[in-house]
């Protein structure tokens, strides 16, 4: 009966572990997670609650950890399977939790009637409904949503008793079909979770939870190949550097993030085709491009899809969408954000790598360290609020902006990849430098930075004060030039 839900609970629980030890992993961060979804539970009237996020970032387990696996009823639904099977599945889930009269269900409509007569036999005060990938319950002419919309308008909500939580890793169908629905599940969703990826700060709890033993640049570039994904850290083993990780996961034949990619917005999508093209587009762009860019490149039509295939990807935290300083909203910029993709991109996908050293090989070399200035300019990017809280600026309105201007016979270009516009009239032009020691400004370097200062301050005919900062791994060298430099942001302020 409940024996083919088994391989799933299972690889769902095992991904917690990270050794051959008992060792049981335990919540790290999600503290207003964790609140809203107890909230919830503890609210005088029924709830309806979304949780949402890209596949691996641990969707299920925060809902099943905060609840202790104490559900009236738990649901997961299959990939790629079709509504017969569903409902076969669905059926099962119901004979599981006590469902003892077995009925054919012929379609959701009957299956979310058994669910009600379930639940009105259970004793629990309350009756907690989780529903995992529901997205993939949803297929082709099934009336899902209907029923769903059914259930809960015409049942649920009249009680006080009942907490539905519905999970996936399909963001933009929860967001399209469930909470941006404009039928009847309109503003019905109680409760919205989107859970991100883990900060540097958790990941390094992270690793010290999977005792790693790895120190804090060691976390830094684990995070700028594998960004926050908890399921990423947790592929790691204990007794082996960084280095060798990354070889195994990466670069054996079997590594599992070296064939993750496949999966990756297949999970996400269900016509993932146009994303990846977008992806693929994105990917040859350091800076982003602009919209028309995007359509130019992927010979897109230039129709509503496309905008909602972006805003999908935003969601889902894929890509950002950001402005230059002073220019229109029209010509925002999309830039790919995802530390997953953008190693993929740059060292699996078209390079047909059969060493299974690579990465231990390339360390210290020019690609490897253009890439990792590269990769820590993103990282500093996704680490704004560590940034502003290091400034001492948290509680001061202020945008997050980028610029450039080509140059000219007469004067040098200049890019600036972060600038932070503040309401206290004053803008930090920001200077990313990655080094394994502290940085050194020399003469070149100091010239340079003027130039953008005086460059940006020109063409921009800002009246703000504009203080250089420079945000490095490990600090700034004391010499003459450091004195042009407002402020520095390290390494360990981004772990805050």
């Amino acid at each position: 009966m409940f024996f083919k839900h088994i391989p799933h609970v299972i690889s769902t629980f095992l991904r917690k572990f990270a050794t051959k030890t008992t060792h049981k992993i335990m919540m790290i961060g999600r503290y207003e997670e964790v609140k809203k979804l107890q909230t919830a539970a503890h609210a005088d009237e029924s709830k309806f609650v979304a949780v949402y996020g890209r596949r691996h970032v641990g969707k299920t387990f925060l809902v099943r950890e905060t609840f202790n696996n104490t559900f009236a009823f738990y649901h997961t639904g299959l990939a790629n399977e079709s509504n017969q099977v569903q409902l076969a599945e669905f059926n099962r889930s119901l004979a599981h939790y006590g469902n003892k009269k077995v009925v054919k269900i012929k379609s959701w409509y009957d299956a979310f009637d058994q669910l009600a007569i379930l639940l009105e036999q259970s004793q629990l005060e309350k009756k907690i409904i989780f529903i995992d990938e529901m997205p993939w319950m949803d297929c082709p002419r099934s009336s899902f949503l209907s029923a769903l919309e059914h259930f809960w308008n015409g049942w649920a909500s009249a009680r006080k008793d009942i907490l539905l939580i519905i999970c996936g890793s399909a963001t933009s169908w929860i967001i399209n079909k469930v909470i941006k629905n404009h039928g009847g599940l309109h503003n019905r969703v109680s409760v919205r979770i989107h859970l991100k990826p883990f900060t540097l700060h958790e990941c390094e709890l992270y690793a010290k939870e999977l005792n790693l033993q790895f120190n804090r640049r060691q976390v830094l570039e684990g995070y700028m190949i594998m960004g926050g994904v908890p399921f990423y850290w947790s592929q790691l083993q204990a007794g082996k550097s960084l280095l060798q990780n990354i070889n195994l996961l990466f670069f054996s034949e079997d590594g599992v993030l070296k064939h993750e990619f496949a999966d990756l917005y297949d999970s996400l999508f269900k016509k993932p085709k146009p994303y990846l093209m977008i992806i693929n587009a994105l990917a040859t762009k350091k800076v982003g491009m602009t919209r028309t860019e995007i359509l130019k490149a992927t010979k897109m039509s230039d129709n509503g899809k496309l905008t909602e295939f972006l805003e999908n990807l935003e969601y889902c935290g894929f890509i950002r969408k950001y402005n230059s300083i002073g220019m229109k909203n029209k010509n925002a910029l999309y830039q790919l954000m995802d530390n997953y993709t953008l190693f993929y991109y740059k060292f699996i996908k078209d390079n047909y790598i059969n060493d299974e050293q690579y990465w231990s090989k390339i360390a210290g070399k020019p690609e490897y360290n253009t890439w990792c200035r590269l990769a820590f300019e993103r990282v500093c990017l996704q680490h704004i609020e560590q940034i502003k809280a290091k400034l001492g600026i948290q509680g001061i309105i202020s945008t997050v902006y980028s610029w450039s201007i080509m140059g000219t016979k007469e004067k040098q270009g200049a890019q600036i990849d972060l600038l932070i516009d503040r309401s206290d009239d004053v803008i930090n032009l920001c200077e990313i430098k990655y080094s394994k020691a502290e940085f050194q400004i020399t003469s070149g370097i100091d010239n340079n930075l003027q130039n953008k200062r005086e460059r940006f301050i020109q063409e921009t005919r800002t009246r703000k004060a504009v203080h250089l900062t420079m945000i490095t791994t490990m600090g700034l060298m004391q010499n003459s030039y450091a004195w042009d430099i407002q402020s520095v942001v390290t390494m360990d302020d981004l772990f805050i």
